[in-house]
C-alpha cells in the first residue's frame, strides 16, 4: 500500500485501527497525529472510541488554531504541537500504552534497542521524559526537550511512549518495533541473560546494502507459476503480519520460480500489506530493474544454489522465537511429537552467519533440518513449498512459547530418547 496516497484522516484511522486490532492501546488510549504542508495538525480526537474510529471521527486543528471535525481534539494535543514546534522534521507522531512498553514505562527504564538489526535501525537510542499530568503543557515541555535533543522514541515515565517520524508510517514502524524489543526483553529474561549486539555487528548489519546488478523485466511475460507464486508471497506474508510472527518491518519470504530463479520481498516494505507487483525477481544474480530485494537476498541464492529441493525461505522474528535468538539459546524440539517431527533438531547460528558465511548456514539448513535459531536475528526455516515453511514457522513459534510458559510451573521435560526413537521409525524419519 502507498500511503502517500491517503488523506491524514484516513492514514491515522487506519494505523489507529492496526494499532487496536494488535492490542496495543487501550479503547480510550493513545492518539495520533499529522501536520500537513499547510501547518494544519490532524489528530485523533478526545473520548472516542478507537475500536470503532473512522476517517470522519479525525479533527483538523488549523495553524491559527481552529478546530474543524465533529469532535474535540485529543487531550494530548498540547504535546503532540510541542514536538512539532521543536522538531520541523518530524510530520507525524504516534502516542500510545502498548503493555510492554508500558512496563518499562512504570519501571522508569529504557530499553536497549540494540537486541536486533531492525529495533535498533528503527529506534538507535531511546529518551526518557519524566511524569507530567496527562494533557498538561508541562507534559508537552518535557517530551518536547527530549525529541529536541534528538531522540525520535521516548518513553514517557508512568505514560507509555511517543514516537515521531517523517511520515506516519515511519513513526509507527518505530513504535511497533520499540514494543517487539520490549516484549523480547521481557520473554528472554525468563530464559536467562538477553545478549545485545556490538557496535561491530551493528555496522556488518548496515554495510549489507546489496547492490545487484539489475534485468529489465516485461510482466507481460510472467507464466503462470510466477503469478501464482507472487500472489502466494503476499498472501503468507499478511498471514504472518496477522499471526503476529512478523512486524510491521521484520521478516522475509522468498520462493523458487526455477533452478536459476527465485522471488524475494522487497525493502522497504509494511508486511501488513503487500502487493503481488511489489515482490522482486532474482535471475542469475541480478535483480529486477527499479526494485531493491531484502538485504537478506544473498543468503536465500545461497541456501537456494546448495539445495535444489528447497522451494520456500522465510526470515522470521516472532517474539518467543526472538526471545531464544536474543539469548543465543536453541529451541528444543522434543516437546511434542509434531512439533521433532516437523523441524527435527533446531540449530544455532551466530549472527554474522548471515551475512558472511554461507557455508555454515547452508550445512545447517536443508529439508531435513528446516530450522535454525539466528543469534540477534530471529529465525530461518526452509520448505518444499511456501505453505510447508510457513507451517514449520508456526510449530518453531508454538514450541518456543510453550516452553517459555513451562517455566514458571517447573520448567518443559523432554521427551525421551526411547520416544523419539518411536516417533522416528513410525513416521519413517531418517536419521
Amino acid at each position: 500500500m502507498n500511503y502517500a496516497y491517503l488523506h491524514p484522516r484516513d492514514e491515522i484511522a487506519l494505523t489507529l485501527s492496526r494499532i487496536y486490532r494488535y492490542k496495543m492501546t487501550t479503547t480510550s488510549g493513545g492518539n495520533l497525529s499529522i501536520i500537513d504542508e499547510n501547518g494544519d495538525l490532524w489528530i485523533t480526537p478526545s473520548r472516542v472510541d478507537k475500536g470503532t474510529l473512522t476517517p470522519a471521527d479525525i479533527v483538523c486543528v488549523k495553524k491559527d488554531g481552529t478546530v474543524v471535525g465533529p469532535h474535540k481534539p485529543s487531550s494530548e494535543y498540547p504535546f503532540h504541537r510541542a514536538i512539532y514546534d521543536v522538531r520541523p522534521d518530524i510530520k507525524a507522531i504516534v502516542h500510545a500504552h502498548p503493555m510492554a512498553l508500558v512496563a518499562f514505562s512504570i519501571s522508569k527504564k529504557v530499553p536497549d534497542t540494540k537486541l536486533i538489526p531492525q529495533t535498533y535501525r528503527w529506534n538507535g537510542q531511546v529518551g526518557f521524559a519524566p511524569y507530567g499530568i496527562p494533557g498538561s503543557e508541562d507534559l508537552g515541555q518535557k517530551i518536547a526537550v527530549k525529541f529536541a535533543d534528538g531522540f525520535d522514541s521516548v518513553i514517557l515515565e508512568s505514560h507509555g511512549v511517543c514516537c515521531g517520524g517523517k511520515t506516519l508510517q515511519d513513526a509507527f514502524q518505530r513504535f511497533e518495533t520499540l514494543e517487539l524489543c520490549c516484549k523480547t526483553e521481557i520473554k528472554a529474561s525468563l530464559l536467562g541473560e538477553p545478549k545485545f549486539l556490538s557496535e561491530q555487528q551493528l555496522q556488518l548489519e548496515s554495510k549489507s546494502d546489496v547492490r545487484l546488478e539489475t534485468f529489465e523485466y516485461d510482466p507481460g511475460m510472467m507464466s503462470i507459476t510466477e503469478k501464482e507464486l507472487r500472489n502466494k508471497i503476499c498472501h503468507f506474508v499478511e498471514r504472518g503480519y496477522r499471526q503476529r510472527l512478523l512486524a510491521g518491518s521484520t521478516g522475509t519470504f522468498s520462493a523458487r520460480i526455477g533452478a536459476d530463479s527465485f522471488l524475494i520481498t522487497p525493502r522497504p516494505l509494511d508486511r501488513y500489506s503487500v502487493l503481488p507487483e511489489e515482490i522482486v525477481m532474482i535471475r542469475k544474480g541480478k535483480r529486477e530493474a527499479g526494485k531493491s530485494p531484502s538485504h537478506a537476498v544473498l543468503s536465500h541464492q545461497a541456501i537456494y544454489d546448495a539445495h535444489p529441493d528447497v522451494q520456500a525461505i522465510i526470515n522470521a522474528c516472532p517474539l518467543n522465537a526472538l526471545a531464544f535468538s536474543v539469548c543465543h539459546k536453541e529451541i528444543d524440539t522434543r516437546t511434542l511429537p509434531e512439533c521433532y517431527i516437523f523441524l527435527r533438531e533446531v540449530g544455532l547460528l551466530p549472527f554474522e552467519t548471515t551475512f558472511n558465511d554461507y557455508a555454515a548456514m547452508t550445512a545447517q539448513l536443508s529439508l531435513r533440518h528446516p530450522a535454525a535459531v539466528l543469534c540477534n536475528n530471529g529465525v530461518m526455516v526452509v520448505g518444499r513449498d511456501l505453505l510447508s515453511a510457513f507451517d514449520q514457522l508456526e510449530v518453531l513459534e508454538c514450541s518456543a512459547e510453550a516452553i517459555l510458559n513451562s517455566l514458571p510451573i517447573g520448567g518443559h521435560v523432554p521427551m525421551s530418547k526411547q520416544v523419539i526413537d518411536d516417533i522416528c521409525k513410525a513416521f519413517n524419519l531418517p536419521e
